[in-house]
């Protein structure tokens, strides 16, 4: 199925039903005096989470979704049915904003959470209302009003502890595979990622987190060029982002320290919060140098970029250094966690990723 993370609809909830004008009419029983009923309610819109959807491509083909009108009021004191409220299933993850105003009207992020987008109108009154004693037979009536009528932009973003970030061709979608049972496309040729990739890193016991890939993003992406920018809306949720560095390019001309400040200025420009969240240092492709070259550039590399985060090396072909980082990984998403109350403050030392 084809990822979509991104969809405009329209919804219009129902309008409430009219007020019926009648007068009781029967044999023996004259001037049996006002009967008309009351309109319904019209439906409401709500879009409900479901961890089942994981694109938005269903509403690239299903752009209006319109609840029930209610029901006219009839004679007889009978009123109108309400009319059937909309439930509209969308991804967990889902941002909902209002196109026409630009305002934020919410996010689902849990299984069956709902959200009312378009409320419908109230119902109509009868005449049977408005009988007094100076109006013994009123012909007034009131009509239903609209149901509310808004468009909307829907934007799936992926929910995950931990994002992967890089260049192409830097080992994201390599590490993914290595890490969990994730089956990204993995190739010897940058760009091979086209859309998020969700994998779950389950260590046993009941520990696990979940980790996203994106597209890497290059040089002038701020101004449109390749595809990471789009998708670098997939980290905003992240707690952690790992910055993924290939150590041993192929082109020898290529400095790693570069690479770096070019990606996270294009982190700058995309706004938010993303270049602040915290971010470790992951050089990849380990398994192309010597122990002794390897030393030598990630202290250059260190020197250069004045780094004073965690490091990790890694190679996915190999596996070395992979369970050393989803160990780390798994001790920081677990030290968000809120403390029980029977160990209050057992270890106050500052929480260090390398440690065993």
């Amino acid at each position: 199925m084809k990822f979509v993370d991104e969809a405009i609809i329209k919804v219009e909830a129902g309008d409430g039903g009219n007020g019926c004008v009648s007068f009781r009419r029967e044999k023996y029983i004259p001037k049996g005096g006002p009967d008309g009923g009351d309109g319904g309610d019209g439906g409401h819109v709500i879009l409900v989470g479901d961890e089942g959807l994981n694109t938005l491509v269903d509403f690239r083909h299903k752009r209006l979704h319109r609840a029930e009108r209610g029901q006219n009021g009839m004679s007889r004191q009978m009123y109108g049915h309400k009319g059937a409220t909309l439930y509209v299933r969308v991804p967990v993850g889902t941002r909902v904003r209002d196109l026409d105003t630009d305002e934020i009207i919410g996010e689902i992020l849990e299984e069956g959470q709902e959200m009312l987008v378009a409320r419908g109108g109230k119902h109509g009154l009868g005449n049977i209302h408005f009988k007094s004693s100076t109006n013994r037979a009123p012909r007034q009536s009131t009509n239903g009003t609209p149901g509310e009528k808004r468009n909307l932009s829907l934007e799936l973003i992926v929910l995950a502890d931990v994002g992967l970030l890089g260049m192409p061709n830097a080992g994201k979608s390599s590490l993914i595979a290595k890490m969990s049972h994730a089956r990204p496309k993995v190739a010897d040729y940058p760009f091979t990622t086209l859309y998020p990739n969700l994998g779950v890193v389950n260590l046993g016991q009941g520990r696990s987190f979940v980790i996203a890939d994106i597209p890497g993003v290059i040089e002038g992406a701020a101004e449109g060029a390749g595809l990471g920018l789009q998708f670098l809306k997939h980290l905003s949720r992240t707690r952690l982002v790992l910055h993924l560095v290939d150590i041993a390019p192929l082109d020898e001309n290529l400095n790693p320290a570069d690479e770096v400040r070019q990606l996270i200025a294009e982190v700058e420009k995309y706004g938010g919060d993303l270049a602040d969240r915290e971010r470790w240092l992951v050089l990849t492709k380990k398994d192309l140098l010597l122990d002794e070259e390897f030393e030598e550039k990630k202290e250059r590399l260190l020197a250069e970029l004045d780094w004073k985060g965690p490091v990790f090396a890694v190679s996915s072909v190999t596996g070395e250094g992979v369970d050393e980082l989803a160990q780390a990984l798994m001790r920081h998403i677990e030290s968000f966690e809120e403390p029980s109350e029977d160990a209050e403050a057992e270890d106050e030392t500052p929480y260090d990723p390398t440690r065993t």
